[in-house]
Parts: C-alpha cells; sequence; structure tokens
C-alpha cells in the first residue's frame, strides 16, 4: 500500500504544510534500508564517507620475449588485405560500436600465419567521458555528528562526507541527492578542472532524495538532460560520479537492468520509480549522473544494494524536471498534493482484491506499521475537497493512462501546485471525472 502521506512516497502533503524553504534543509539522520528484503537490504551509506585511502594490492606483471619468423612478402599482403576486409565487416555489422576494443585473427595465406589485428574505437562511454565529466561535481560536505561514546562529553564533532552532483545550467545550478547534503553546515563544490566554488542548498524535494544546490559562478560547463520517459531495458547505461570521494569523475557502464523499482528505508518511507542499473555505483557516487549512450543525463545516482552486485539504483531525470525548473527560475521548491492513501494496481492486486481493471490506483487507507487505520482521503486535502472517496480507482492523470510506464506519481509530478488536474475515476461500476485543484506537498506529511 502506498502512503501518499508518507515523505518519500508519491503521495502528496498537506496544503498546511510549509513547503521546503530555501537554504535551509532539516538535518535528518541518514536512512538504510529495510530488513527484510530478500535482494534490497541496504542503500549506500546514506551519508557518505570521508575520503579515505583504498588499499590497493600491486598487480604482478612479467614480459616476455616474442620471435617472429621470416614472412614472405605475399603473406603479408595477404595479411594485411585480409585485415582490411575484416575491419570492414565489423564497421558495416555495428561490432566497433560496442564497449570493448575489438580484438581479431586473421589467417595469413599461403603461409598459415596467424596475425591479430586490434582495432581500438571510441564506445559510447569514452564519447560520454569527455563530453559530460566536466559538468560532473564533487560535493565535500562538512557538519557535525554526535559523539554516541561519550568521548567528547556529549558534543558534536567534525563530519565530513562527499558526494557527487550534476550540473544542469552553465549558471551555478546543480542537481544532487538529498542524502549528500542534508546536515551539512558547510558545503564545497569541486569541478573537474580542479576549481571550488562554496555551494548553498537552495532547496529539498519533499518528494524524493533530490536537492538543489548553487554556486556563485557562470559559463560552467552543464550536462544535457536526456528524456528518461524514453529508455528501454537493455539498453547502455553510463555512471559517472566520484566513488569512494577520492576517485572523482570515475565512469563505469553497464545496461538499464530494469525500470519501475522500489526501495523501502527503515525510516518506512519508499523511493519508487527507480531506474536499476548494473553499472558500477559506490559510496560517492551518490548524485551523480546515469547517462544513456549518447551522453544525455537520464538518471541521477541514489542507492546500491550492497548484499548484491550490480543492482544500483537511480532516480528518473524527468522527475526531477519540474524542481531543477523552479530553482532557475527562483521559485520554492514544490510538489503537487491530492492528499490520498492508495495502492498500485497490478493483475496481482485486481485479482486479490477483485476489482474490474489491473492498472491504476485504488484509493485505500489501510494500517500504517503501528496497525493503525488510515484514513484513505486526507481531511481537508484537495482530494476531500474534490469529492475523491475510499474505494476509488483512479484509472488517468490528465487523460494519461496510468500503466507501469507512468505510473501515478510519475504523472502526477508533471504537474505544479494550484494547477486543476482532470483525474479519470472508476467508482462503483461507472467511470466518472473529477477535477482536482492540486496542494502543495508539504516537507512532512
Amino acid at each position: 500500500m502506498i502512503d501518499e502521506t508518507a515523505p518519500s512516497q508519491p503521495v502528496e502533503p498537506s496544503p498546511a504544510a510549509p513547503a521546503t524553504a530555501a537554504y535551509a534543509p532539516a538535518p535528518e539522520p541518514r536512512p538504510t534500508w529495510a530488513s527484510g528484503a530478500p535482494t534490497q537490504q541496504t542503500p549506500e551509506h546514506w551519508f557518505e564517507p570521508a575520503p579515505a585511502p583504498v588499499p590497493v594490492a600491486p598487480v604482478g606483471s612479467s614480459r616476455r620475449g616474442s620471435i617472429v619468423g621470416p614472412v614472405v612478402a605475399a603473406s603479408l599482403l595477404s595479411a594485411v588485405l585480409a585485415s582490411a576486409g575484416t575491419y570492414g565487416l565489423l564497421r558495416a555489422s555495428g561490432a566497433l560500436d560496442q564497449r570493448a576494443a575489438v580484438s581479431t585473427t586473421v589467417a595469413a595465406q599461403p603461409a598459415g600465419i596467424t596475425q591479430k589485428v586490434t582495432i581500438d574505437e571510441s564506445s559510447a562511454a569514452v564519447a560520454a567521458a569527455q563530453n559530460v565529466s566536466p559538468a560532473i561535481v564533487t560535493i565535500i560536505t562538512t557538519g557535525s555528528a554526535s559523539d554516541g561514546n561519550g568521548f567528547f562529553q556529549g558534543q558534536d564533532i567534525p563530519a565530513t562526507g562527499v558526494g557527487s552532483g550534476i550540473i544542469y545550467d552553465p549558471s551555478g545550478w546543480i542537481l544532487t541527492n538529498r542524502h549528500v547534503v542534508t546536515g551539512a553546515d558547510q558545503l564545497t563544490v569541486r569541478l573537474k578542472d580542479g576549481r571550488d566554488f562554496a555551494g548553498k542548498v537552495y532547496g529539498i524535494d519533499t518528494l524524493t532524495d533530490l536537492a538543489i544546490v548553487k554556486v556563485d559562478a557562470t559559463g560552467l560547463p552543464a550536462a544535457t538532460l536526456g528524456d528518461s520517459s524514453a529508455i528501454k531495458v537493455g539498453e547502455t547505461a553510463i555512471a559517472i560520479g566520484s566513488p569512494l570521494g577520492t576517485y572523482t569523475n570515475s565512469v563505469t557502464s553497464g545496461i538499464v537492468s530494469a525500470l519501475g523499482r522500489e526501495i523501502t528505508l527503515d525510516t518506512g518511507a519508499t523511493i519508487r520509480n527507480l531506474i536499476q542499473t548494473d553499472a558500477a555505483i559506490n559510496p560517492g557516487n551518490s548524485g551523480g549522473a546515469l547517462l544513456d549512450a549518447g551522453g544525455n543525463v537520464i538518471g541521477i545516482n541514489t542507492a546500491v544494494a550492497t548484499t548484491a552486485e550490480g543492482i544500483g539504483f537511480a532516480i528518473p531525470v524527468n522527475m526531477a524536471k519540474p524542481i531543477m525548473a523552479q530553482a532557475k527560475a527562483g521559485q520554492p521548491i514544490a510538489r503537487p498534493w491530492i492528499g490520498i492513501r492508495y495502492v498500485s494496481i497490478d493483475t496481482q492486486v485486481a485479482k486479490q482484491r477483485n476489482l474490474a481493471v489491473t492498472r491504476g490506483v485504488l484509493v485505500d487507507g489501510g494500517r500504517d506499521q503501528s496497525g493503525v487505520v488510515q484514513d484513505a482521503v486526507v481531511a481537508g486535502g484537495p482530494g476531500a475537497t474534490a469529492g475523491l472517496k475510499a474505494g476509488d480507482i483512479v484509472t488517468k492523470v490528465g487523460g494519461v493512462a496510468i500503466d507501469e510506464a507512468e505510473p501515478f506519481e510519475y504523472l502526477l509530478v508533471q504537474h505544479a501546485p494550484g494547477e486543476v488536474l482532470q483525474l479519470t475515476v472508476l467508482r462503483d461500476g461507472r467511470t466518472i471525472t473529477v477535477n482536482v485543484t492540486l496542494g502543495t506537498r508539504p516537507a512532512n506529511p
């Protein structure tokens, strides 16, 4: 069941609650994944570790001489011609567009000598690194952490963390993760070229693990934003960030493993609609970019399953675009809110609850983690004012059908507080239209 009033769920806030204040994020403990999930147990360190030396074992190598016998002119010519032909075939087939260098073996005729011809081509990862890396920054945070052992007599001691960020506008606008900057007293934004800028938190997202940071600079390199709704499972994914706070602007690559994933934190909050990738994401990568093969930002690296390999998560960039635009326009960061609790409907839920549809959201309160019954529609909220009721099934938002590719919260965040949104609702076997004036999601719904 999805609680729209939970901080990280696509549920929505009460109008009474204030929108996030600029430059004033409220400190909060860094969450970890809730126990009990089979493969998704703990996100990456929600408070990024300070840079520390990483032990590296030297790798021994040996070099051996080789003896190549004399080769007649005809054999050399044959090898060259065969190599050229092979290259042409590889280029035509697209094999040279893959990530790794291509190595092919050609048999020289007539002498029968085997000659290896290695062809190195620029791949998507190489191009992305060259074009996008300058727009990926390292964010060094300084805050305070209480000494739980009492060695400092209850005083706060300095704590340093490191994360990553994406310059999305040359005027110094940076997108990062909320958990990278939460609790920080001071931010230092370091560019790839070594320049440092003092950063300020412009605002914290109330819906996802995102934040906007601003530095006083112009003419900065900016990343190109892609369309996360257009990505497909299996396509190339490239991650850039500063793992461990030491290896800045590191590039890893893999594929988009899945879409629409969700992870639940031990606080009970849920981050939903995530991109899953096997591109390596490590502590310090938080806030960095996940790119497509064209070097366009499709996601913001957020978490990794520490009990498994090759399972990382990124927030789709389309979820971030509304707050990025608000920041550039000088507006407070605000998310829309209807004020309902709901359950996403799939085939299994439809069968269990005997529903007439297999896609949409069921307005349903249910119980919280303590077993307390919750209202399906928040009293006095936008949904209640519009006449939404428990048991309603919302099938469309603004005329767009809710499905796996475009879930309810994804469609909702594309609209602004104060906007009148038309919902298509199935109630008691009849389809009706409900017009809701969206409220503003509070920081702590």
